[in-house]
């Protein structure tokens, strides 16, 4: 669990923002959205396929030059 302490004098703005960051930092944001819905194994896999070639396809175009 994520926490922070607001410092004496501190706005809550900026807490805030300290909070966020923690947060992002944390990979929490992205756990949630991942979680937000199903996705059927088949797709998973489809989509990491879809992943792999665009990477690969990024590599060998980078190794090209």
């Amino acid at each position: 669990m994520i926490s922070i302490s607001v410092k004496q004098g501190e706005s809550i703005d900026r807490a805030l923002r300290r909070f966020k960051q923690r947060c992002q930092r944390a990979g929490i944001h992205r756990d949630v959205k991942k979680s937000s819905f199903y996705i059927k194994p088949s797709e998973k896999k489809k989509l990491a396929k879809n992943l792999a070639r665009k990477k690969y396809k990024k590599l060998k175009r980078e190794s090209s030059y």
